[in-house]
């Protein structure tokens, strides 16, 4: 539908031109923004995969070597004595408009729950192992979701502003340009008319 070019069609053309390039240098802030915060998480998730693997690398020899001395029904018996962990919370901070969650931290020391008639110092150090690795896992999982939340909002973020460079701007501007053009058209017509009329008079 083609655009009737009238002064106030102009003045909304061009307020439209204003709002939209705002938005486009907001947008690409946020996507700046956005891409710095993911940049250093992605190393520290990298470095915090290679802990856990290392981690659990060592807690299955400790477990291992006290299946081997201890038998593998005694430490079964110990694990089922080690209750379940739902001390987790989660809350959420924004950064840019975007959900991040924070996972509670467990600053306490890990607590035996099994007697020491039964255990060995293998069992012990694979239990402290597993202990770690849990918490290690909890520190990447807030990690990798964070990332992910990230890199989703960029995406979008890099569609909007992409929609607003390449055609929304574009668009505004063409029609900024035929309004302006066919008022000036008129103003000379207008002029040129005038003019005949007083050579005539």
């Amino acid at each position: 539908m083609a655009v009737i070019p009238t002064k106030n069609n102009l003045i909304n053309a061009r307020r439209s031109l204003t709002l939209a390039n705002v938005g486009y240098e907001l947008m690409d802030r946020k996507r700046n923004i956005l891409i710095r915060e993911i940049t250093g998480l992605i190393d520290r998730a990298q470095e915090m995969q290679s802990r856990i693997d290392y981690t659990f690398a060592e807690a299955y020899n400790s477990l291992q070597a006290a299946n081997i001395t201890l038998g593998i029904d005694s430490v079964n018996a110990v694990a089922e004595s080690v209750p379940a962990d739902d001390s987790i919370v989660i809350r959420y901070r924004s950064v840019m408009g975007v959900e991040i969650p924070l996972l509670s931290k467990d600053e306490s020391k890990p607590q035996l729950y099994y007697g020491f008639a039964g255990s060995n110092s293998m069992l012990d150090e694979a239990y402290l192992r597993f202990t770690e690795v849990k918490k290690l896992t909890r520190e990447l999982a807030e990690l990798e979701t964070t990332i992910y939340r990230l890199a989703y909002a960029i995406k979008k973020t890099q569609k909007r502003a992409n929609a607003l460079s390449n055609i929304i701007i574009p668009n505004i501007t063409g029609t900024v340009k035929f309004i302006t053009d066919a008022l000036e058209e008129k103003d000379r017509e207008e002029f040129v008319r005038l003019k005949v009329i007083k050579a005539q008079k």
